[in-house]
């Protein structure tokens, strides 16, 4: 199976696809992850977008493509793979075909701006030890205070309202475009998120069993 999967910042991407790798024993191919592995095996395209990170820049699409290119290529990626932030844009979309990548499928989680700030702006994180809470769904017996090592839970900057609400905005303006792309091509599939995960989980399996 190949597959792309959309969704909004918080949307809870990054579980399903653990979800899905174990499942179809298929790899995540997390733009951010290749990148770093790119640049620590020292690729013709990782030395290329280490120029652009050491100077401070955005790593442009045609840089972020040829490291695409180079990953899917590797030999774990011919039973089928995920893509995870990947492409963000219609024309990242655009190049990815012109790869000649058949993709069964574009599978968008949706979830509300609404509830997202909600999840997001919820999160709590120890600042010692990294555990995380959640100010609704997962609370500490003390409030403010971490469960295991007696140290205060911190907001992070990503977690933030405000932040959440632009990187929202960016969402909106940039990636959500694509769902229109692959629903042109028959190719989109939607879920609609839950408020627990297992429940996301049960119909993310259920629509791909019927691809």
């Amino acid at each position: 199976m190949k597959l792309i999967l959309l969704g909004a910042p918080g949307a809870g991407k990054g579980t399903q696809a653990e979800v899905i790798s174990e499942k179809y024993n298929i790899p995540t191919i997390s733009t951010g992850n290749i990148i770093r592995a790119a640049l620590k095996n020292g690729t013709q395209m990782g030395l290329k977008a280490k120029a652009y990170i050491d100077s401070g820049r955005l790593v442009p699409d045609d840089v972020v493509i040829g490291i695409i290119k180079e990953r899917l290529a590797e030999d774990d990626c011919q039973n089928g793979f995920i893509l995870d932030g990947f492409p963000r844009t219609i024309p990242q979309a655009e190049a990815l075909d012109s790869m000649n990548v058949s993709i069964d499928a574009a599978l968008s989680l949706e979830v509300s701006d609404r509830e997202i700030v909600k999840r997001m702006s919820g999160r709590r994180v120890c600042e010692k030890c990294g555990a995380s809470y959640h100010t609704e769904y997962k609370k500490p017996k003390t409030e403010g205070i971490c469960d295991g090592c007696g140290a205060p839970l911190i907001i992070r900057k990503d977690d933030e309202p405000d932040t959440v609400l632009d990187r929202l905005d960016i969402y909106h303006k940039q990636t959500e475009p694509l769902k229109s792309y692959y629903k042109n091509q028959g190719k989109l599939i939607t879920v609609e998120g839950q408020p627990k995960v297992e429940d996301t989980t049960k119909l993310v399996l259920d629509t791909l069993s019927e691809i």
